[in-house]
């Protein structure tokens, strides 16, 4: 089952919940404060493969284990 990210509108939490795709918008409370008025936030994916990014990054896009510049383990 994936995993969603919501933020809370009220009290800003921002949390994660693993539920069906079936139920991705369905009303949910927020986890720190009870109210409803909670979104989904839009996360990003990258996918690898071979130790190269094939999905979720634009041309001079950096990894997460590096800083922008040129690093040793992914490449870029």
């Amino acid at each position: 089952m994936p995993i969603y990210e919501y933020i809370c509108l009220e009290c800003k939490k921002e949390f994660e919940v693993i539920r069906p795709m079936s139920q991705a918008d369905a009303p949910l409370a927020c986890v720190a404060c009870g109210n409803k008025h909670v979104k989904r936030k839009l996360a990003l994916v990258t996918a690898m493969s071979g130790g190269h990014a094939v999905s979720g990054t634009s041309g001079g896009a950096s990894c997460g284990s590096c800083a922008g510049g040129h690093c040793s383990t992914c490449g870029h």
